[in-house]
């Protein structure tokens, strides 16, 4: 089994897709301790080396690096501030390269990357990614629609793959499995949720709707796709069970009637985000372990908080799984 390294790996999105791709993932890092908690009571296995990625200065010999490093300095949906020191990670993941040396890597980062604004940024992850280690590695990127990828949800990422050059071996991004084009429909809300309550007590947002959040159309029906899931959970899209809105006028929309409406659970944006048995080995629903002896109401609030967080940073499994899926076969020396 080919061994991979994960860096930026939260709480386990991209090592599950890579794990369901037949990789064995032997260290994985992230600086944000529930993140490791969630990703240990799923993958214990996983050496998992919790703190700042610029501390660690060894790594173990893999076949494969993995890196989602942090987007929130161009995300569509975040500050968009060019010259944060958030947005130059991907250095550390291109010194991880260069220690390593493995035969192929991946890497994701949010869509806004392709902006006129950022594109700076993008060329100069491709030159230092292409420069890497002593052999240098060919390098493809393209934007990924994970919905085209059997995840129920829009979410529109750029994915970097190389492959070593001296592998003498070419990729190409896998074709789409859901879609008009494909031989598969869309993975629907209704069916990513099947078997979920519809009023799950303690697991959604129950904050009020914000004026910010009622400037847009945040609900979708069972049957199609959900709207992106964010890391913010009062920005966390509605879940069908909720009235329809209807446009008021520029950026202001209200419900339809006032039946009740929600939020999707912290457990509901895991499942649109793909952590389910068919894409996982850990078998079901992600873990989400307690880690608070206490349940006053401010730690609690805390602690939902934070498993929106995690969920919403996560990568969609069976997205990367995809994109693993479809690296050449050059683990084996010949």
């Amino acid at each position: 089994m080919p061994t991979a390294v994960s860096l930026f790996s939260g709480c386990g999105g991209s090592d599950a897709g890579v794990i369901a791709a037949g990789f064995d993932v032997i260290m994985a890092n992230d600086i944000l301790p529930y993140a490791r908690d969630v990703y240990l009571a799923n993958f214990p296995e996983t050496d998992y080396r919790l703190g700042d990625i610029c501390g660690i200065q060894d790594f173990p010999a893999a076949d494969l690096l993995v890196g989602c490093y942090p987007c929130q300095g161009f995300s569509q949906g975040g500050a968009r501030e060019a010259n944060r020191k958030i947005n130059t990670l991907y250095l550390e993941f291109a010194r991880a390269l260069g220690i390593i040396q493995p035969r192929a890597f991946i890497a994701e980062n949010v869509s806004g990357l392709r902006r006129s604004t950022y594109r700076h940024l993008l060329e100069d992850q491709l030159a230092k990614f292409s420069e890497a280690g002593e052999h240098g590695y060919n390098v493809y990127w393209r934007q990924i629609n994970a919905h085209e990828y059997g995840v129920a949800q829009e979410r529109k990422r750029v994915v970097i793959v190389g492959i070593r050059k001296d592998m003498n071996a070419e990729f190409e991004f896998p074709a789409a499995t859901h879609g008009p084009e494909a031989d598969q429909p869309f993975f629907s809300i209704g069916e990513a949720l099947e078997g979920l309550p519809e009023w799950p007590e303690g697991e959604f947002c129950e904050d009020p709707f914000h004026w910010y959040y009622l400037s847009r159309n945040r609900r979708r029906d069972w049957s199609e796709i959900s709207k992106t899931v964010v890391s913010h959970m009062r920005h966390m899209p509605l879940h069908p069970v909720s009235p329809v809105l209807k446009r008021i006028h520029t950026d202001k929309w209200e419900f339809e009637t006032d039946a009740p409406a929600r939020r999707f659970s912290f457990r509901e944006a895991a499942r649109l985000q793909g952590f389910m048995p068919r894409y996982t080995t850990h078998g079901g629903d992600m873990i989400f372990p307690d880690t608070v002896e206490s349940r006053t109401k401010d730690v609690a609030y805390n602690m939902l908080r934070q498993r929106y967080k995690v969920v919403g940073n996560a990568v969609p499994p069976p997205m990367f799984e995809a994109v693993a899926g479809a690296l050449p076969d050059i683990w084996e020396d010949e």
